[in-house]
């Protein structure tokens, strides 16, 4: 679902899985709309509950069977499914400079503790790394984060527990990297970058980096083919500087 304010309803009444809980709660944060439309929806559920239950009266469903047996039923409707957009590119420098061009390298950075502002109830969504993994890195007493927004909107949130040796990186509304292409994360130590994983599709994702995070610089976020690479498409390169946490 693209439109995050369409997931109040769901929220209200715990209708999200883990990872849409992840995109609403950030946005609620921000967005004083879905908080009051949240709260008027939890309101109206909780007179629902105390409404006393109606007996229907005997006869209905007989009524309800014989009017069934005399409507007839319409034709199953056929889903269009709008073909998905594919962007493809000559070359992957080529690939990599769009993506670069719509997230901006510059955008604003924002250092926060997550345990103070609420993001370490952030939990992974299934198949994107464990749950207790990413909590106990957000939740850690030595959790910082580093937050990059881009000049498209989309976000970068990167937190780390030295404690713990290891970072969490949150997004939201990243660009497409583009047909047969991936966004690859990389630790950045001493000069020198290493894999430490891959962003899975869609958008808005919480991934678990793989590897020591405590002795790293920064993260680099690439975009290189499918599988990944040896070494960083430095022409796409963003790279988050732990220093500024």
């Amino acid at each position: 679902m693209n439109d995050v304010h369409a997931l109040s309803g769901a929220y209200a009444v715990d209708a999200l899985d883990d990872l849409e809980r992840i995109r609403f709660e950030r946005h609620l944060a921000e967005c004083d709309e879905c908080r009051y439309e949240v709260d008027s929806l939890r309101e109206a559920t909780g007179l629902l509950t105390e409404v006393a239950p109606v007996t229907p009266p005997p006869a209905l469903r007989d009524r309800l069977l014989a009017d069934i047996a005399t409507v007839r039923p319409l034709p199953p409707l056929r889903q269009e499914v709008a073909p998905r957009r594919t962007r493809r590119f000559p070359v992957l420098v080529a690939a990599a400079a769009a993506v670069v061009a719509l997230l901006g390298v510059g955008g604003v950075v924002a250092v926060t503790q997550p345990w103070e502002d609420g993001t370490s109830n952030l939990e992974a969504g299934p198949g994107l790394t464990t749950p207790k993994a990413v909590t106990d890195v957000l939740q850690a007493q030595d959790a910082r984060s580093v937050t990059r927004t881009f000049e498209d909107g989309a976000k970068a949130t990167i937190t780390r527990s030295k404690s713990l040796r290891q970072a969490v990186i949150v997004t939201e509304g990243m660009a497409d990297p583009g047909d047969g292409l991936v966004y690859e994360l990389w630790f950045q130590r001493d000069g020198r970058m290493k894999a430490a994983g891959f962003m899975p599709d869609g958008p808005d994702n919480v991934v678990l980096l793989s590897g020591d995070a405590a002795t790293a610089e920064a993260v680099g976020i690439t975009v290189e083919p499918e599988g990944g690479s040896a070494t960083p498409n430095f022409e796409s390169a963003i790279v988050i500087d732990f220093d500024q946490a």
